[in-house]
Protein backbone atom coordinates (compact mmCIF):
# COMPACT_ATOMS: atom_id res chain seq x y z
CA UNK A 1 0.00 0.00 0.00
CA UNK A 2 1.25 3.46 -0.95
CA UNK A 3 -0.28 6.67 0.55
CA UNK A 4 0.60 9.92 1.67
CA UNK A 5 -0.20 11.65 5.41
CA UNK A 6 0.58 14.86 6.82
CA UNK A 7 2.70 14.68 9.77
CA UNK A 8 2.65 17.74 12.09
CA UNK A 9 6.30 17.80 14.00
CA UNK A 10 7.16 19.69 17.14
CA UNK A 11 10.04 20.17 19.57
CA UNK A 12 9.21 18.13 22.48
CA UNK A 13 9.80 19.75 25.69
CA UNK A 14 11.90 17.42 27.50
CA UNK A 15 13.71 16.98 24.05
CA UNK A 16 13.39 15.55 21.45
CA UNK A 17 10.10 15.37 18.86
CA UNK A 18 6.46 14.63 18.61
CA UNK A 19 5.26 13.59 15.72
CA UNK A 20 1.18 13.43 14.72
CA UNK A 21 -1.04 13.03 11.91
CA UNK A 22 -4.13 14.47 11.49
CA UNK A 23 -5.80 12.36 8.83
CA UNK A 24 -5.26 9.20 11.34
CA UNK A 25 -6.97 9.86 14.84
CA UNK A 26 -4.48 8.24 17.67
CA UNK A 27 -1.30 7.98 15.21
CA UNK A 28 1.60 9.49 16.51
CA UNK A 29 5.31 9.18 17.34
CA UNK A 30 8.36 10.30 19.12
CA UNK A 31 12.07 10.48 18.42
CA UNK A 32 15.49 12.37 19.26
CA UNK A 33 15.76 13.13 15.53
CA UNK A 34 12.55 14.70 13.23
CA UNK A 35 13.44 11.41 11.10
CA UNK A 36 13.03 9.31 13.97
CA UNK A 37 10.00 10.54 15.09
CA UNK A 38 8.85 9.93 11.31
CA UNK A 39 9.39 6.70 10.95
CA UNK A 40 7.92 5.94 14.64
CA UNK A 41 4.75 7.96 13.16
CA UNK A 42 5.24 6.03 10.05
CA UNK A 43 4.99 2.60 11.92
CA UNK A 44 1.72 4.00 14.05
CA UNK A 45 -0.36 4.27 10.61
CA UNK A 46 0.87 1.36 9.61
CA UNK A 47 -0.59 -0.65 13.07
CA UNK A 48 -4.25 1.22 13.35
CA UNK A 49 -4.72 0.69 9.67
CA UNK A 50 -4.01 -3.05 10.14
CA UNK A 51 -5.76 -2.84 12.90
CA UNK A 52 -9.08 -1.13 11.88
CA UNK A 53 -8.87 -3.46 8.34
CA UNK A 54 -8.77 -6.32 10.77
CA UNK A 55 -11.46 -5.17 13.21
CA UNK A 56 -13.88 -4.01 9.94
CA UNK A 57 -13.53 -7.40 7.97
CA UNK A 58 -13.75 -9.75 11.51
CA UNK A 59 -17.09 -11.24 10.45
CA UNK A 60 -18.10 -10.29 7.01
CA UNK A 61 -20.30 -12.76 5.22
CA UNK A 62 -17.87 -14.97 3.06
CA UNK A 63 -19.66 -13.83 0.08
CA UNK A 64 -19.01 -9.89 0.74
CA UNK A 65 -17.41 -8.02 -2.21
CA UNK A 66 -13.79 -6.39 -1.46
CA UNK A 67 -12.20 -4.18 -3.85
CA UNK A 68 -9.78 -1.23 -4.03
CA UNK A 69 -10.38 2.25 -4.14
CA UNK A 70 -7.89 4.74 -5.94
CA UNK A 71 -8.22 8.43 -4.36
CA UNK A 72 -6.04 11.11 -5.77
Amino acid sequence: MKAEFTAIIESAPEGGYWAICPEIPGANGQGETVQEAKDNLRDAILLIIEDRTADVLRGLPDDVIKEKVVVE
